[in-house]
């Protein structure tokens, strides 16, 4: 039986458009299917769905796209390439690994069903690799070295991932419960004023620090701060010479 992990779109030769086949290329396939997956999920995604969003028979799409598992890796790779990498020289890497893990941040919140594809099959897409490419080569010119380079970006990248995993979570319990953030916050003030008396210290914290009216701001505001103490502390690692 071949591995499943390995039996990748990536690691097949490209299909070549023969005579006589539909109109349809796979860039639109790849299109329509992601509007279907912002729309409703993984779960709301078949081929026979995407034909008829398309217009066409789920046949015609096997013109260029051999099954469903392959449609994923197509539209994860599509994803990653909203993820914008500064080009080796254009900024200094701290800057480079900061607009990277924002722009990973923003593209999983756009379409948060694709955290729970990511690292399923191989992520060896053009996007995914001009990723890697220019990470390596600003990280490289820094003075990263060999498997440090592997951590730093691993560093970035679970930091930017995780954030937007808890954000889109809290997204998806607001949009199923159908109240505002505001409302679900006021229904729960009371629960945590009867919790406050057992625990003091978190009850004077929250009421003097914690702002329910603009839930976006708070979650951005979170991320920065983290990123950057992330970055200072790589930065003075580098700076001291790496010590181990």
């Amino acid at each position: 039986m071949p591995d499943l992990f390995f039996d990748s779109v990536w690691l097949r030769p490209p299909t070549h458009r023969r005579a006589g086949q539909p109109t349809l290329d796979r860039a639109q396939i790849v299109r329509a299917a992601i509007e279907l997956l912002d729309a409703e999920g993984p779960a709301g995604l078949s081929m026979r769905r995407l034909g008829t969003h398309l217009g066409a028979g789920a046949t015609s799409l096997y013109w260029h796209v051999a099954n469903k598992d392959d449609l994923l890796e197509l539209v994860i790779d599509e994803v990653l390439g909203e993820i914008y990498v500064p080009e080796p020289g254009d900024t200094d890497w701290r800057m480079a690994m900061s607009v990277l893990a924002n722009g990973m941040r923003t593209a999983f919140l756009r379409h948060p069903w694709v955290i729970s594809l990511l690292g399923t099959k191989p992520t060896l897409g053009p996007n995914s690799m001009r990723m890697g490419e220019r990470s390596v080569a600003l990280l490289v010119a820094a003075g990263f070295t060999g498997m440090e380079v592997a951590h730093v970006s691993s560093m970035v990248h679970a930091y930017a991932l995780g954030s937007a995993t808890a954000q889109a979570a809290v997204a998806t319990a607001i949009r199923r419960a159908g109240v505002p953030y505001e409302k679900m916050a006021e229904e729960l003030e009371p629960f945590l004023d009867k919790l406050g008396t057992d625990h003091p210290q978190y009850d004077k914290w929250r009421k003097e620090n914690v702002v329910i009216d603009d839930p976006d701001r708070m979650w951005t505001e979170s991320f920065a701060f983290g990123l950057d103490r992330l970055l200072d502390g790589l930065e003075t690692w580098l700076a001291a010479g790496k010590p181990s």
